[in-house]
């Protein structure tokens, strides 16, 4: 039966300046481990931190534009230096959800998407994987969203982004899981967080197709994120965990 203990092992996290990200960056501190948040507010992310220092827990902040593929090599370099030379658990949660008619979509705003959305996570992949196969261990999330498994008006930008991570999941998976590096991704449902409140209630509503009928709270997320950074995840290969109250399911 595998440990829910982190204690040790050195954490980054994107993102993790507010919502989903300072959720799951605050759970794996509380299991035990170093965790670097990564993201663009410095205010933010220093907050993020001092709740974590002040709970006993280990945490550093690091500024980063994952827009910009020198930003995201440097990210991965800093986290090493700060990680003392390694980095064992990679969060990929960083990302935006435009919605909009595709007639609508502006070349800079698919370009914003893309460059975020899937050349941040393969960036750091490609920075940060090499090195936990050489050292025959480590685990990589990729955070997604339910509607990267259907079809939705005004999804298909961002939609359509988060499915090639959920195939870079799995092909990461068949690539560096021999080696000891554990790739999974949660597909995220609605979740009420700062970057989802302008949605007002169109989140409720969105989230009411679904079983559980309601938003998820961030922390229900991170707990499914936690687990398969963790050692209780250790059979765990390549899979798309679904949080979404079940929407994709029903």
């Amino acid at each position: 039966m595998g440990s829910l203990d982190l204690t040790g092992r050195v954490a980054l996290v994107t993102g993790a300046t507010s919502g989903i990200g300072a959720a799951t960056a605050a759970l794996l501190a509380r299991r035990g481990a170093h965790v670097l948040v990564a993201g663009r507010d410095a205010s933010r992310g220093e907050s993020v931190v001092a709740a974590i220092r002040d709970r006993g827990g280990r945490a550093d902040f690091i500024a980063a534009e994952l827009g910009q593929a020198q930003s995201v090599r440097q990210l991965a370099r800093r986290a090493m230096e700060l990680g003392g030379g390694r980095v064992d658990i990679l969060i990929n949660n960083a990302g935006i959800y435009p919605f909009g008619p595709t007639e609508q979509a502006t070349e800079s705003e698919i370009d914003t998407v893309y460059a975020l959305n899937v050349k941040a996570p393969f960036h750091l992949v490609a920075e940060l994987a090499p090195a936990m196969a050489e050292r025959n261990t480590g685990a990589i999330v990729n955070v997604s969203t339910q509607v990267a498994a259907y079809g939705a008006p005004g999804m298909a930008l961002y939609g359509s982004s988060k499915a090639a991570v959920e195939l870079l999941t799995k092909a990461w998976a068949a690539e560096y899981g021999p080696r000891g590096v554990r790739v999974n991704a949660v597909r995220s449902g609605p979740a009420r967080t700062e970057g989802t409140a302008g949605m007002g209630e169109d989140l409720g509503a969105l989230a009411a197709q679904a079983p559980a009928g309601r938003p998820a709270e961030p922390e229900e997320i991170a707990e499914a994120i936690a687990y398969l950074a963790g050692d209780a995840a250790s059979f765990v290969h390549g899979a798309v965990l679904p949080v979404d109250g079940g929407r994709t399911a029903v």
